[in-house]
């Protein structure tokens, strides 16, 4: 009788046993991670994601190390990155995100204000520091501001969210560039710092005359206002999942006219009308080679999962689901795993 007890107990063990997946980085993507883990593992029980959302540099940094099976970042590796890896890294694109622009303005609640790139790095640059200033004043005309402090709210950590929008605010203010440039981590002028979107999002929620950046999941979750932000063609455009799409329409016709071997590279700025000007693919960092078998496996089954019913999800969770021309290249990649 012992026996069969003990045998039952080691099959039903072997059965239930499960790969653990640890991952870090990017708290851009996380609203959308968390879901597709949560209904993956319903289907996938040998499988249990461990993510923790630090940043995109605590993620690459993590990935460096070798102490997670998979990075994750809103920006593509740099070369000296690269270089630091013991193996070669896919990039794998996911999902299209949003960098919205959200405040706290009482006096005019939830009503939608229009501001453009140049406008928003002179705000950065500490030289626009009132709500009532001229420039935001033109860009909303009808609306009265209030003679109030602007509360700055940027990021603390090394961030993929900072790294986007600091990109754009570069693409439209030479002084910008020059002064203070584009990166995860940057030497700010002015502002607050929080950790993570969450904690950029908590900083707004909280200070009256707040301006801060965040993903658009987050912005929405929490019912921040934020702003319509001029494109290259001078549309004021409100993000919504039809023009985060919209900012990918070049990136991939540019795909699959070069010869580029990596699914990598910046939507910014999109030249169609209706594009969202700050909106970026997000990119899961996964080694080629990897001393596990089971977790490599595991990672390549799910991301075709991801790739599938995965982008069905995106929506819902206030994300763009990746072109399908760039998905079926994004499954040929995942082959190399």
């Amino acid at each position: 009788m012992k026996f069969l007890v003990a045998m039952s107990l080691l099959i039903s063990s072997s059965v239930f046993a499960s790969t653990t997946i640890n991952g870090a980085g990017a708290s851009f993507p996380y609203p959308i991670y968390s879901k597709w883990f949560a209904e993956y593992q319903k289907s996938n029980k040998e499988v249990r994601f461990n993510y923790k959302p630090i940043g995109s540099g605590g993620g690459v940094r993590q990935l460096i190390a070798g102490t997670v099976d998979f990075g994750a970042s809103d920006v593509p590796l740099k070369t000296k990155e690269k270089k630091k890896l013991k193996n070669k890294v896919l990039q794998i694109p996911t999902v299209i995100g949003a960098v919205t622009i959200a405040y706290n303005l009482p006096e005019i609640g939830s009503k939608t204000l229009t501001i453009d790139g140049t406008t928003l790095a002179d705000i950065y640059l500490g030289k626009i520091k009132k709500w009532n200033d001229a420039k935001l004043a033109t860009l909303n005309p009808g609306t009265t501001l209030p003679n109030r402090d602007i509360a700055v709210i940027r990021r603390s950590d090394s961030s993929g969210t900072t790294a986007i929008f600091t990109q754009y605010l570069a693409s439209n203010s030479e002084e910008w560039e020059s002064s203070v440039g584009a990166g995860k981590s940057v030497k700010w002028k002015t502002g607050f710092g929080g950790k993570g979107n969450d904690g950029i999002t908590a900083l707004i929620k909280a200070t009256p005359g707040a301006l801060g950046y965040i993903e658009l999941a987050y912005a929405v979750n929490n019912k921040l206002a934020y702003f319509a932000v001029k494109n290259p063609s001078g549309k004021a455009i409100k993000p919504s999942l039809s023009n985060i799409s919209s900012s990918a329409k070049d990136f991939v016709k540019n795909l699959e006219a070069s010869a580029q071997k990596e699914l990598v590279g910046s939507i910014l700025n999109g030249k169609d009308q209706e594009a969202y000007p700050i909106a970026a693919m997000t990119y899961l960092l996964v080694p080629v080679s990897n001393d596990n078998a089971a977790t490599r496996a595991s990672i390549k089954k799910f991301v075709e999962w991801a790739m599938d019913k995965g982008q069905d999800m995106a929506g819902d969770l206030h994300y763009a689901p990746l072109p399908k021309a760039l998905r079926a290249k994004i499954l040929t990649e995942v082959n190399t795993l």
